[in-house]
């Protein structure tokens, strides 16, 4: 890192601060050579690659557009779908890897969304998985009812 007052090419870190769920590291570094303090961030990246083979970094916010498309006219809070985004990208940053294709994102929405409103995850699942027909609705209700049954008492896990 290079001393943005005289441009040394070394700095010594004094202070470290993880911000923004860890995903954000702010330090201050002080130079050796004119002593100056000066403050860099640092951030981890997460890049998506779509289905064209462009990457991009990820976005909460594009995760939040197609869950709120999905939950329109639902009694789902603004409040519940920044805890469903902040959910799918926690999810995602588990797995480890620095890209991620924009398929498993996807995948990533179903299982908050389906315990946060079953319609809106019908919704969302018929337009990411590609429903043809009436047959492909009915067999993920069906799903739906299966696991609900099968959930203990209080919900869905």
């Amino acid at each position: 890192m290079h001393c943005p007052f005289c441009r040394h090419t070394d700095s010594r870190v004094v202070d470290s601060r993880v911000q923004e769920e860890g995903t954000v590291i702010r330090r201050r570094r002080q130079c050796p050579e004119c002593g100056r303090r000066f403050g860099t961030v640092e951030t981890a990246t997460l890049a998506v690659t779509k289905r064209s083979g462009a990457t991009e970094p990820f976005s909460r916010e594009k995760v939040l557009a197609g869950v709120r498309k999905a939950c329109q006219g639902r009694p789902v809070t603004e409040d519940q779908l920044q805890v469903l985004a902040q959910q799918v990208e926690e999810s995602i940053r588990a797995m480890g890897q620095a890209e991620i294709d924009a398929h498993e994102v996807g995948l990533a929405v179903l299982d908050p969304l389906r315990c946060l409103d079953e319609v809106a995850y019908l919704r969302f699942a018929s337009v990411y998985q590609a429903f043809d027909s009436l047959e492909d609705f009915e067999a993920a209700i069906t799903l739906l009812r299966t696991e609900r049954d099968a959930a203990p008492a209080g919900g869905m896990p």
